[in-house]
């Protein structure tokens, strides 16, 4: 049987290719512009994806069936006006399109950050699904917090799912995942043992002392470890549901932006954030490394994309 061949644009650390690789399909090409996720990627796929997307030609692009794109939100300078093809011209949403225009795949897998639907009051996400229209391709759009499918981590995004409307699926709302139960939560993800290098400073765990017991006297019956996030002074964010807050880019700069186990007043390691984020145990990535954190705060939930939307986009591909 003749694999599904699909493109894996702004590829980052490669979470697309992983979930689409499970069910079997092929990884063409791939492009992603930071050193250092290219070096992450080129360790677990053997390969470096192709730099900078505005530089590659579409004729550059092998042929494919699947395109995945984590594409980064921008606005649009005269969006709202005509909301059509020429009002992306200068964004990295505008390459997108143009591979798209110029390779005709039979369908897409789009993912951004929930913020989307609203940035730039909304004409973004406007332009992008005028352009959608335009390219002659129908599609859904879905916000998808990964806690409610499956994954202990409060991270809510956009997904996006489109065909070739020559191919004829209109029911494409099915394609996305249900909704499941958390069967997997932090206390099954949290190395409890001694971790050396990723102790937090002695300012946060003064912090973290003077509102601990406040949160504790409020919660009752924690079964889950205590887990604390934008750690400061005047309040510490403490949670013990056994769901990750949102691990985002921002942790590759350190300060309060990697959560920290309470217990042992140390900050996640890059072991437990990939398990966080769905990637295998086999998956490779620099322990402790401020990029590794970016890259990982950047990526999109492999079992999101692999659980379903993967498996059903290739199906009808």
């Amino acid at each position: 049987m003749k694999k599904v061949r699909f493109i894996d644009l702004f590829a980052g650390i490669g979470g697309f290719r992983l979930a689409l690789e499970n069910n079997n399909a092929q990884c063409v090409f791939s492009s992603e512009i930071d050193k250092f996720a290219r070096e992450t990627y080129k360790m677990n796929f053997g390969e470096y994806p192709s730099g900078d997307i505005f530089e590659i030609e579409s004729e550059d692009i092998p042929n494919h069936d699947i395109l995945c794109a984590g594409f980064p939100c921008q606005p649009f300078s005269i969006a709202g006006k005509r909301l059509g093809f020429e009002d992306a011209r200068g964004t990295l949403f505008f390459e997108v399109a143009r591979i798209i225009k110029d390779k005709r795949p039979k369908a897409f897998i789009l993912e951004n950050v929930a913020g989307l639907v609203n940035h730039d009051n909304g004409k973004t996400l406007a332009t992008i699904l005028s352009i959608l229209e335009e390219l002659n391709y129908s599609f859904n759009w879905k916000l998808i917090n990964a806690k409610d499918y499956g994954i202990p981590q409060n991270r809510n995004r956009w997904y996006c799912v489109g065909f070739d409307r020559q191919i004829g699926i209109n029911d494409i709302e099915a394609i996305f995942p249900n909704k499941r139960k958390l069967e997997i939560t932090l206390r099954d993800i949290i190395e409890f043992n001694e971790v050396a290098g990723h102790e937090v400073s002695d300012t946060a765990i003064r912090n973290m002392e003077m509102h601990i017991g406040d949160y504790i006297s409020r919660n009752k019956d924690i079964e889950e470890p205590i887990i604390a996030n934008n750690i400061r002074p005047s309040k510490v964010s403490f949670s013990s549901n056994g769901i990750s807050p949102c691990l985002t880019a921002k942790m590759g700069t350190g300060g309060n932006n990697v959560p920290v186990v309470y217990k042992m007043k140390r900050k996640f390691t890059t072991v437990e954030c990939l398990k966080i984020m769905g990637f295998p145990s086999t998956y490779k990535i620099k322990s402790n490394y401020s990029q590794s954190y970016k890259q990982l705060g950047n990526s999109v939930v492999v079992p999101i994309v692999d659980s379903k939307i993967g498996r059903a986009v290739q199906q009808e591909c």
